[in-house]
C-alpha cells in the first residue's frame, strides 16, 4: 500500500482566502515524514482557488469541495474531499452512531449524551426524538422499509421504533450487558443483536422472541454481520437439526442456504458461522493490529492488508466495488478498485469518526467532535 497523505481538516475553507495555507504531509512506512504546504494564488472566474503545492507536492486537479495530491517520490496519490454540509444541531455531545433511511430522507442517530434522534437528511432538521433507552444507545440502523428503527443500548435491551410517531413497539430481553451491534435479516422478520456478554442472539421480531443464542464467543462480540452467500462458500450441511420452535427451524435454514454470519469479537478473532448448525465455526480470522483486511476464505490468508495507521478501525462499510473506512485518528478513506489514488473524507480533526452510511451519492459520517458531516460524491 502506498505511502499514506495527509492535509489540514479544513483545507477547503483555508484555500478560499488570497495567499492562504494549509499544510499536507506523506508518511512512508519506515521513513522519515515529508511535509509540506499548499497555497492560494487567487480565486478563479468560476469560484475556485487556483493552489500550488511546496516541493515534493503535487496538485494534479481542484474543484470547489476536492483537491487531488500527488507525492511522486513515495508514489503516493489522494483525493481530498471535504464536506457538503456539516450538522451541528442534532447532538450536544459525541454522536456514537448513525444510519440513513433506503428512501434517503431520514437519518437515525444516538449520542453519549444518552439521546437517539430522527431527522432530515437533507438540512438535519430535527424530527423525532426516541426516548426509552436507560444509558446510552450503542447502535441504531434503520429496517428496510425506512420506517423502522432498530436500536441496541447499555441497558441490554433491544428495541423497535416507528419512525413516524417515534413509538417503541417492541423491547427485546434477554442479553445480559450492553448490546454493541445489530443486523437485520432479509426485510426484517428477524434481527440479530451481538451483545458484551460475549453471546449473538436471533430474535423473531413478529412474536417478540428470542429465538435463541447462535454464538457465545466468550468475550465482547463487537460487531455482526449478515449477508448472502454464494457458491465459492461452503457452509457446511447440519449434523442433527437443534430441538428448537419450528419458526426458528426456518430462519436457520434460511440463514444457512442463503446467508452467512459474521460475528467479530474483541479477542482480535472474526468467526465466520454456519447457521445451520448450532454454533459450527466455518473458518476464523485472526486479526492483529489496526489494518483492514481482504481475504481468501478458502487458504485463509489475507489477499492485501491495508494499514493507514495505529489508530484503531472503527467502522468498514461495503460501498460499490470497493469499502468506505473510518479510524480513531479522523481518518475516513474510500478504496475503489479502480482508482489508482484513495478518496480521503476530511473535516474531522482527529477526532474519532465513529460511524459511516450511505445513500446514493452520499455520504454521511458521525464523529466525537458531535457533528455530522455530508458528502457528495458529484463533488468529486
Amino acid at each position: 500500500m502506498a505511502a499514506p497523505l495527509r492535509i489540514q481538516s479544513d483545507w477547503a475553507q483555508a484555500l478560499r482566502k488570497d495567499e492562504g495555507e494549509a499544510w499536507l504531509s506523506c508518511h512512508p512506512p519506515g521513513k522519515p515524514t515529508l511535509y509540506g504546504s499548499l497555497t492560494c494564488q487567487g480565486i478563479g472566474l468560476d469560484g475556485i482557488p487556483e493552489v500550488t503545492a511546496s516541493e515534493g507536492f503535487i496538485v494534479n486537479e481542484i474543484n470547489k469541495k476536492s483537491i487531488h495530491i500527488s507525492c511522486p517520490e513515495e508514489n503516493a496519490s489522494s483525493k481530498f474531499l471535504a464536506p457538503y454540509t456539516t450538522f451541528s444541531r442534532i447532538h450536544s455531545k459525541s454522536i456514537t452512531c448513525l444510519d440513513i433511511s433506503s428512501g434517503g430522507g431520514l437519518g437515525v442517530s444516538s449520542s453519549a449524551d444518552g439521546s437517539m434522534k430522527i431527522w432530515q437528511a437533507s438540512n438535519g432538521e430535527l424530527r423525532r426524538v426516541l426516548e426509552g433507552h436507560v444509558f446510552d444507545v450503542n447502535c441504531c440502523r434503520f429496517f428496510p422499509s425506512g420506517l423502522v428503527v432498530l436500536s441496541g443500548g447499555m441497558d441490554a435491551q433491544l428495541k423497535i421504533w416507528s419512525a413516524e410517531d417515534a413509538s417503541c413497539v417492541v423491547t427485546f430481553k434477554g442479553h445480559k450487558g450492553g448490546i454493541l451491534d445489530t443486523a437485520i435479516v432479509d426485510r426484517g422478520r428477524n434481527v440479530v443483536s451481538g451483545s458484551r456478554d460475549g453471546t449473538a442472539r436471533l430474535w423473531d421480531c413478529g412474536r417478540s422472541a428470542c429465538l435463541g443464542v447462535i454464538a457465545d464467543c466468550g468475550s465482547s462480540i463487537n460487531g455482526v454481520a449478515v449477508g448472502a452467500a454464494d457458491n465459492s462458500i461452503n457452509l457446511g450441511s447440519p449434523e442433527q437439526m437443534p430441538s428448537v420452535p419450528l419458526c426458528w427451524l426456518r430462519c436457520l435454514q434460511l440463514l444457512h442456504f442463503s446467508l452467512w454470519l459474521l460475528v467479530i469479537g474483541w479477542d482480535t478473532r472474526w468467526k465466520h458461522l454456519s447457521a445451520g448448525r448450532e454454533e459450527s465455526e466455518v473458518f476464523r480470522f485472526e486479526l492483529s493490529d489496526c489494518s483492514y483486511y481482504s481475504w481468501n476464505h478458502i487458504k485463509r490468508v489475507p489477499v492485501q492488508v491495508i494499514h493507514r495507521s495505529g489508530a484503531p478501525v472503527l467502522s468498514l462499510l461495503s460501498f460499490r466495488d470497493g469499502f468506505i473506512a473510518s479510524q480513531g485518528d479522523g481518518s475516513c478513506f474510500i478504496v475503489q478498485q479502480d482508482l489508482d489514488y484513495l478518496i480521503e473524507l476530511t473535516g474531522a480533526d482527529c477526532d474519532p469518526v465513529y460511524k459511516v452510511a450511505t445513500w446514493e451519492k452520499q455520504i454521511y459520517t458521525c464523529c466525537r467532535d458531535g457533528l455530522v458531516r455530508r458528502y457528495q460524491l458529484s463533488d468529486l
